[in-house]
């Protein structure tokens, strides 16, 4: 089970305990063919004999770790030693960071635009324009570990394709890097990128980047250590390509490309108390009760899953390969006073109730609350979803979808959704038929709901956070 997270804040020796955020920065490479065309390596102190060798790429393969290619071009030699230098400088500095890990991508995320995404956290950019799977591999204890990490973000692959490595090689070397994460810290929670897309004009044709991303999310499946992110839904075109408005060499992210990973990548940190860790100070409006104290689940539940429901999961399983987990409840299940659910499915962080990324990639849970709530009512509530993520609300046993709209709908037209960001919902239930809007677009104008019952949520795909549950009932 994934360790809950404590208040504090980005390092690794606080409250948080050791939580890496191996956020594996799957980033794709900088693969152009001309060391004119390369990014320049920067000023670095001078170095002796001894020590240009140690952070010099060895010459052949012979005896190294992993599979396929690693990059031997004249401009990527002279980055990889001027960076790698250059990071054993700043070790000390460093230590207790999260480390964004990758290649070019990664190294994009330069001072200044990291300083807009994350303000305030501590951040180590172990990005190396050019790298692949294996050259990660290559470089990850004295990049990486040797820095004591409380967050790793790795985003890698795609330069591997350039150089003709198979997705069965890539995902070979990034089995053998998560696996020397998990074994530096077993705790470090490893957030995934799944590799962006590109073009065949590039060498990364969509197909291929598919298979990649279909291999890295069955490797991380029931590992509850690592959290993979949709970064290729966030980002593909309706042919699976990257989009020239915000990748205008069908590779790299603009600013407009960075700050839309900064705000999909921002929940998970925020669910490790790594941002936005001060408690949420709010008072409801005249006549509104909480039903979330943002403080503890109390009040909340797991109740005994419904005849209905396992006659669903069924029917859904025997049908679908890809459906759900959905593991049936047999006894209630009482979290008053508790932080977590006792699988950690459900947790309460800094005033908001996080329902977290399933290792399971899918799997069905629901949360109910103790009131029943007859006759009509005004609910409101607001959620953040992370890209792709799917949930649902329970309106006395009807279900309302909560998903991300852009990329899982069912409300993909919506003009004021705001994707990863707050959003309001505001049921209002008159006469057993509810008008639901969503940052006041209308979403549903005469929704079904039952005479009685209880609210409830339900995870299922993805991560979908909840504050500000409130309601006022007749």
């Amino acid at each position: 089970m994934m360790p809950v997270p404590s208040p504090s804040i980005g390092r690794r020796h606080g409250a948080i305990g050791r939580l890496v955020l191996c956020a594996v920065l799957l980033l794709s490479g900088f693969a152009l063919s001309t060391p004119a065309q390369q990014p320049a390596a920067g000023p670095s102190a001078p170095q002796s004999p001894a020590e240009s060798d140690r952070f010099a790429l060895p010459s052949t393969d012979d005896g190294l770790p992993g599979v396929g290619p690693i990059r031997r071009y004249p401009w990527f030699e002279k980055l990889w030693r001027s960076r790698r230098a250059r990071w054993a400088e700043d070790a000390a500095e460093d230590r207790g960071a999260v480390v964004l890990l990758g290649d070019s991508i990664t190294q994009g995320w330069n001072e200044e635009r990291l300083a807009r995404a994350f303000p305030g956290v501590k951040i180590a950019n172990r990005g190396i324009s050019g790298d692949t799977t294996r050259g990660v591999l290559l470089r990850l204890d004295e990049d990486v570990l040797a820095i004591d990490p409380a967050a790793v973000v790795l985003l890698i692959g795609t330069n591997d394709l350039e150089e003709g490595a198979t997705p069965g090689m890539i995902e070979t070397n990034v089995r053998l890097i998560l696996e020397r994460l998990k074994a530096h810290d077993s705790r470090m929670p490893i957030v995934l990128n799944l590799v962006f897309p590109s073009s065949a004009k590039m060498k990364r044709p969509a197909d291929q980047i598919r298979e990649i991303n279909r291999r890295y999310l069955a490797l991380v499946r029931n590992d509850p250590q690592v959290i993979p992110l949709e970064t290729w839904r966030l980002f593909a075109d309706a042919d699976g390509d990257a989009k020239p408005s915000e990748f205008p060499d069908l590779l790299h992210p603009n600013d407009a490309g960075y700050a839309k990973w900064a705000a999909a990548l921002r929940p998970i940190l925020a669910t490790y108390g790594f941002v936005e860790a001060d408690a949420d100070d709010f008072t409801p409006e005249s006549g509104f009760e909480l039903l979330f104290n943002g403080r503890d689940l109390t009040g909340w539940q797991y109740r005994p899953t419904s005849q209905a429901d396992r006659e669903s999961a069924r029917r859904w399983q025997a049908s679908d390969p890809e459906a759900a987990e959905w593991p049936f409840v047999e006894e209630v299940s009482d979290w008053s006073g508790q932080v977590a659910t006792a699988d950690g499915r459900f947790r309460v962080v800094a005033g908001r109730l996080v329902v977290t990324t399933p290792p399971e990639y899918r799997k069905i849970q629901q949360l109910w609350h103790t009131r029943e709530v007859p006759g009509d009512f005004v609910l409101k509530l607001e959620f953040r979803a992370t890209p792709f993520a799917d949930g649902g609300l329970y309106l006395r046993g009807a279900q309302l979808q909560i998903r991300d709209y852009a990329l899982a709908g069912p409300y993909t037209g919506l003009a004021r959704y705001r994707p990863q960001d707050w959003n309001e919902i505001v049921v209002t239930v008159r006469g057993g038929v509810a008008e639901v809007t969503c940052n006041g677009e209308v979403i549903e104008s005469a929704f079904k709901v039952p005479p009685a019952g209880l609210i409830g949520l339900e995870g299922d795909r993805g991560q979908v956070e909840y504050r500000r549950i409130r309601i006022i009932a007749n």
